[in-house]
């Protein structure tokens, strides 16, 4: 079952663990005027999620499903909440727009979005920030700017079933976990989006997987990517691969 928990002022974690692997998936939903959900979680979670959404407020209402990456668990339950909400756009990256989203088989409505756009929800704002390669090629992350919130989507993760808020420095542990399974190619790319985040000073880190992070212990795990090897040494979910 998915637990919900208000973790800023009006952003809700939808958080899933899955037992076997003990690997949480999170949404995050944004109670405003024109309501947003920050990930759908893969297809199947669809009425688990759909149902903590309900708890807040009518999912009906929903007037963006924001969909950082082409990832099911980014946005596996994306057509069912946009059917189920008629004025609902796919928010994406231009380059996610392009490549992904208005190539499948999907016909509804999706708006791609350039790095420093803005979309007004009411009370809250969402900025949206091009991070290519982080994980994805179309990879996209949005900065809430009324609370200071960030969505980073697979960075600043933590492995396990963590709290809705984590205060722990986890953050040699998380690079570890990203060798493990393999998700980041590349070093650069991810360092480069970590110094801008670092000069954005977010309020708040609220990654699809663990817990959210506080603005004082941001920096154990911004210095942990700095310092700390993580891109991809062979392994992909602990397996190595020949070669």
């Amino acid at each position: 079952m998915a637990r919900i928990d208000e973790v800023a002022d009006g952003i809700y974690r939808i958080s899933t663990l899955e037992t076997e692997t003990e690997f949480q998936f999170n949404q995050f939903l944004i109670d405003d005027e024109r309501p947003a959900l920050v990930h759908t979680g893969m297809f199947p979670m669809y009425e688990d999620v759909r149902g903590a959404v309900a708890e807040v407020l009518d999912p009906a209402s929903l007037a963006y499903v924001v969909c950082p990456h082409f990832e099911a668990d980014e946005c596996g339950g994306m057509g069912r909440f946009v059917a189920e909400a008629p004025e609902a756009v796919l928010a994406c990256g231009e380059v996610g727009a392009l490549l992904n989203l208005t190539q499948w088989d999907y016909a509804g409505p999706v708006q791609g979005f350039r790095d420093g756009e803005v979309v007004d929800l009411g009370e809250h704002k969402l900025r949206f920030l091009e991070t290519p390669h982080v994980h994805h090629w179309d990879s996209m992350m949005v900065f809430e700017e009324t609370t200071s919130s960030l969505f980073p989507a697979d960075l600043y993760i933590q492995p396990g079933d963590q709290p809705p808020v984590v205060r722990e420095n986890l953050g040699e542990v998380m690079c570890g976990f990203y060798k493990e399974v393999g998700i980041f190619a590349a070093e650069e790319p991810v360092r480069r989006v970590v110094n801008r985040i670092e000069k954005l000073d977010p309020h708040w880190v609220h990654p699809m997987h663990g817990g959210s992070l506080p603005r004082d212990v941001i920096p154990d795990y911004t210095r942990a990517l700095k310092d700390e090897a993580f891109a991809f040494d062979g392994k992909v979910f602990g397996r190595t691969i020949p070669g």
